[in-house]
């Protein structure tokens, strides 16, 4: 006789994208297991192609962790994860007086949010003609990227020239899939640097896993805040 497998309690999320609700359960010891090892392992690749499996599997295959933007796979990560092991996750965080004493801090995962900034927009005037239409970075981006031997500036380009979905030139419009890859980068790098940082400012301002977590410093008895963003920030 075979021995009983466990039933999972389901919950309930928004995504934060599209405020769609999602059904999800936690993970179980196998996937726990995946995680680990992947993360043991160090390699990048391993680490998202585990998150990815768990979130399908977690969501009954109702989202798709490889086309979601990288701020609602995190987000979901995030629930799981706290309805899987622990709501409450702790970690060290330096204090902002003098950006150096570490001090163990307590976060409540589900009080987690993704904060969408005030005047974010994925449309970017170039000139008066000229307007780039920009795309969500997705895990497989984000990985794709992480892997190239390449300085910091080099990802930056090449993070650019993944999420420029459309072009558009007066009545023409420019489709990311038919745009090749040299015509694109010879596109951005004709660009003029306040043109540029149009679209860098789109990726500083898109949104992020965000929460603000008080502090004191033991040493100086000072208090202050942190603002904790993106997914790393809140595992050690």
């Amino acid at each position: 006789m075979a021995l009983p497998r466990m039933d999972s309690v389901t919950y309930t999320l928004k995504l934060p994208s599209s405020a769609e609700e999602v059904k999800y359960r936690p993970f179980t010891v196998k996937e726990q297991k995946a995680l680990l090892l992947a993360n043991e392992s160090e390699d990048n690749a391993q680490v998202q192609e585990a998150i990815g499996n768990v979130i399908s599997n977690c969501t009954f295959e109702k989202i798709d962790p490889w086309v979601l933007p990288s701020f609602d796979v995190e987000y979901v990560f995030l629930q799981v994860r706290s309805k899987s092991v622990g709501e409450s996750v702790d970690i060290q965080v330096t204090c902002p007086d003098d950006n150096e004493t570490m001090v163990p801090t307590k976060i409540d995962l589900s009080k987690v949010n993704v904060e969408m900034h005030v005047g974010h927009t994925n449309e970017i005037d170039i000139t008066d003609t000229i307007k780039i239409i920009m795309k969500y970075p997705t895990l497989k981006d984000l990985g794709r990227i992480q892997q190239f031997n390449a300085s910091e500036t080099g990802q930056l380009f090449e993070l650019v020239e993944t999420c420029i979905h459309q072009v558009i030139d007066g009545e023409e419009i420019h489709q990311d899939v038919d745009m090749g890859k040299e015509d694109l980068n010879g596109f951005i790098e004709s660009l003029t640097n306040p043109q540029f940082e149009k679209i860098t400012a789109f990726f500083e301002t898109m949104p992020k896993l965000s929460h603000v977590v008080k502090v004191k410093n033991p040493n100086t008895g000072k208090s202050g805040e942190v603002v904790l963003e993106g997914f790393q920030s809140f595992f050690e």
